[in-house]
């Protein structure tokens, strides 16, 4: 049975996937063969033609629901529970999607979607390549429960801010070609140019951007206080210094220090965008990161 599942949700992301990059690259190729250059092409309005369709927004839907299946029945086999790295990215993806699929009713984000499905596609299969630990000493308590589930939807939170934030990343950077260029369709021509012209202007990509920042936020600390309060319940030792918790704290603090500056004195642009990603990836490395080393590169089981 879980194998019809990883199949029915890598076709369904991969389809939806090729689907849309086709797509897009016909609308690129299109103006050419018209002898038109892509980038003096008339366009029409962003939310008619970069909207997700009933039929696309229906199947997403459905892998939605499928994967969400299939990280139930393989995370949660017989009232045990297994769990690793490549767990913990599909879940990350599925999360991120089901928030995209969410946004994708208030802002047309086509251009998000083809990064997103692909990487949902190759995170659903990841289980299969690298299995996860079991773990059976605390799987069934509810503080353990509540701190997985609010830490998985923080990492999908934090995993679509994150290509939000490289989309405007090369948003801004075609605009700065564009405005130093003495001819500016040549930087508004191609795939490129129709992919990113799928986007909503840079203003409405930064509000997403932090709201999304500021929600998981908080999910983080909440994440990190329950994990607190879970870790002194096992254990009796509410912290315990290792990379995992070094890690987090410091990928808390970084979203912190940005929230702040943003607050404070409105900060923006490309060193903000570089933050969020460099505090993303201490996040990563704060569980994820740090369980493909152990798990994969040395070998040995922790939890």
């Amino acid at each position: 049975m879980d194998i019809v599942l990883y199949a029915l949700t890598a076709l369904l992301y991969g389809g939806l996937a090729v689907a849309g990059w086709r797509a897009h690259r016909h609308t690129a190729v299109e103006p050419a063969l018209a002898g038109v250059p892509a980038g003096m092409a008339p366009v029409e309005p962003r939310s008619k033609s970069a909207g997700m369709g009933g039929a696309t927004r229906a199947l997403l839907f459905i892998a939605l629901l499928v994967h969400g299946v299939l990280l139930h029945t393989t995370i949660f086999p017989q009232n045990a529970m297994i769990f690793g790295f490549a767990f913990a990215l599909s879940a990350m993806f599925w999360l991120g999607a089901g928030i995209y699929w969410i946004e994708s009713f208030f802002f047309p984000l086509d251009g998000l979607r083809l990064l997103v499905l692909p990487l949902a596609c190759v995170a659903s299969l990841m289980p299969l390549v690298f299995g996860g630990v079991r773990v059976l000493s605390y799987s069934a308590a509810p503080m353990f429960k509540l701190h997985f589930l609010i830490a998985n939807i923080a990492y999908g939170l934090f995993a679509i801010a994150a290509l939000h934030a490289i989309l405007m990343l090369l948003l801004e950077r075609r605009l700065q070609r564009m405005r130093g260029s003495a001819l500016r369709h040549a930087d508004n021509s191609g795939w490129l140019s129709s992919w990113l012209d799928a986007l909503p202007p840079l203003l409405t990509l930064e509000k997403l951007l932090f709201r999304l920042i500021g929600a998981g936020f908080v999910l983080l600390t909440l994440t990190l206080v329950s994990g607190i309060a879970f870790n002194e319940q096992l254990v009796d030792r509410a912290l315990r210094f290792d990379h995992k918790t070094v890690f987090a704290f410091l990928s808390w603090l970084m979203f912190g220090a940005l929230l702040t500056a943003r607050r404070i004195s409105g900060w923006r642009g490309r060193a903000a965008l570089r933050w969020v990603l460099a505090s993303f990836v201490a996040l990563l490395l704060a569980y994820v990161g740090s369980r493909f080393v152990f798990e994969v590169l040395l070998h040995r089981a922790v939890v």
